[in-house]
């Protein structure tokens, strides 16, 4: 019974999720509408567990393909709405190299390859190696 509470559960986020992004919204409202803390796949999933499970859903993926192409689409189009801010992340300078050497290649920005990259899906195995790495660093 609760693996079909669970589907249910994970079907009614993807609705919602769609009917946002039919709204043809910019990616960062997208985002904090469905992905973001108060958004609706937080407020559904409020146990870690049960969040990583759905993580690794079919209906979470197309969730993650809906927020590229509304990036993809919405080149260039500022979100006034959303206040920025700014991080510093710490890393090996070989690593630096390869993100600045794959901005080049893919003709974009630092930042933009970077914000592509924690949007996508982080995998429990590479946080705990970046851990190592930061405490190594440090």
């Amino acid at each position: 019974m609760e693996a079909l509470q669970t589907a249910d559960k994970a079907q009614e986020v993807l609705r919602i999720a769609q009917q946002i992004c039919d709204q043809d919204p910019d990616w960062v409202t997208f985002f904090r509408e469905v992905l973001g803390l108060g958004g609706v796949m937080r407020r559904a999933y409020t146990e870690t567990a049960e969040l990583n499970q759905f993580e690794r859903s079919r209906e979470y993926a197309q969730i993650q393909s809906m927020l590229s192409r509304l990036r993809e689409r919405g080149r260039g189009k500022p979100n006034r709405q959303e206040p920025l801010r700014v991080i510093t992340v710490r890393m090996p300078k070989s690593l630096h190299d390869s993100l600045r050497a794959e901005a080049h290649e893919r003709r974009t920005s630092m930042n933009k390859l970077c914000i592509a990259k924690l949007l996508q899906m982080v995998d429990g195995e590479m946080v705990d190696a970046a851990d190592m790495v930061e405490q190594e660093a440090s």
